[in-house]
Order: structure tokens, then C-alpha cells, then sequence
């Protein structure tokens, strides 16, 4: 399949709980505040590290797969998050409307006082279909389209908010690679500034 075939395909943005739960079907605002709250107050990485290591893992290992993890994923993996999945026209980063209903729960989340006054990253994740850089770029703008329709539709803070890619540098199931559980973003609690 070529690269503008998985881009087309439904972005997967699963989210669970620092724990490691299962991909949600159904999303309650309920489930993102505890999956999300209880962030540790002092969080020693932020968007542009966690940029930077997804374009040097590509860089240090290119080839069509990564022989290496994204060196940061268990520090990423450590802090409070979910998944959701964020359904995307083909081949775009344009958010279906059909998921703007998730996106919308998001922001009833993030606007809780559970959550206020804490900074999040979006991160968007690829399967492995297609070219690493390629994913890597369609993940970023698909990140920045879940941020700017917080910002500017439901009015989420824009500082809180911050957007990464990491392609197919994270995989959530590496033994297979090209399943659609890879397809997601990420909300990841950075906590206070």
C-alpha cells in the first residue's frame, strides 16, 4: 500500500491511561479527566524534545522500518495520557466531522478544573504503511489540526496546548506494525508550567 493510501486511512489516535489500557470505542469526558489528572508537578521533557527525537531516530537509523525504539518512550510512557481515535479525509489533515464530537469531549475535559492550569502535547502516531518521513510529516500536521480545533472551535487555552508528530517512531503494537491501533494521538500531561 502506498504512502497516500495509509495516509487516507482513519488517524487512530488511541489514548489510554499511563497504565496501558485498551483502545476506546466509546469516549466519556469522565474517562479523559482520569486518564489525564494526578500528572506529576514537574515534568522534565516538553514538545520539542520529543519532536527532535522522532526526526533523529530517523535520521540515525533510516530504512523503511526503525531497528530502534523513539529513544524517549519510556520516559512518554511514564506520564499520565490517553488515546482516542480522530478519523481524517483521505490523504489530509483535515479532521472528519464525524470526530469532532471526541474532539469536543476533549475540551470539556481539558476546560474541567481537574485539568486547568496543566499544558498537554498532542502527539499523532502512524501505522508503518508508507515512507518514516512521510508519516512522520502527515502525523505533525494532523497533531496541529487536533490543536488548532481546540484552540479556536472549542476555545481550549492555545498556551496550555502544544503539537508533535512521532510517525511511526512509537508504534502501540510493534508486532504489527501496520495495524490500525497505530493510527492515533496522543494527549499527554506535561503538568504545570
Amino acid at each position: 500500500m502506498n504512502k497516500f493510501i495509509l495516509a487516507g486511512v482513519s488517524a487512530a489516535l488511541v489514548m489510554s491511561a499511563a497504565a496501558g489500557s485498551q483502545a476506546q470505542t466509546k469516549l466519556s469526558r469522565n474517562e479523559i479527566i482520569n486518564s489525564l489528572q494526578g500528572a506529576q508537578q514537574e515534568v522534565d521533557i516538553n514538545a520539542d524534545q520529543i519532536q527532535k527525537a522522532a526526526i533523529e531516530n530517523i535520521e540515525k537509523y533510516p530504512g523503511a522500518n526503525s531497528p530502534q525504539s523513539l529513544p524517549l518512550a519510556d520516559k512518554l510512557a511514564s506520564l499520565r495520557q490517553f488515546n482516542i481515535e480522530i478519523t481524517f479525509h483521505f490523504d489530509s489533515a483535515t479532521i472528519a466531522p464525524e470526530s469532532y464530537e471526541a474532539v469536543g469531549l476533549i475540551a470539556d475535559a481539558l476546560h474541567t478544573p481537574y485539568l486547568q492550569g496543566q499544558t498537554f502535547v498532542i502527539v499523532g502516531h502512524t501505522d508503518a504503511k508508507g515512507a518514516r518521513d512521510y508519516n512522520l510529516e502527515l502525523s505533525i500536521k494532523r497533531a496541529q489540526a487536533v490543536r488548532e480545533a481546540l484552540a479556536t472551535t472549542f476555545r481550549v487555552p492555545g498556551e496550555t496546548l502544544a503539537s508533535v508528530g512521532l510517525g511511526e517512531e512509537q508504534l502501540r503494537d510493534p508486532a504489527s506494525p501496520d495495524a490500525a491501533v497505530n493510527r492515533r494521538v496522543q494527549l499527554i500531561n506535561l503538568g504545570y508550567k
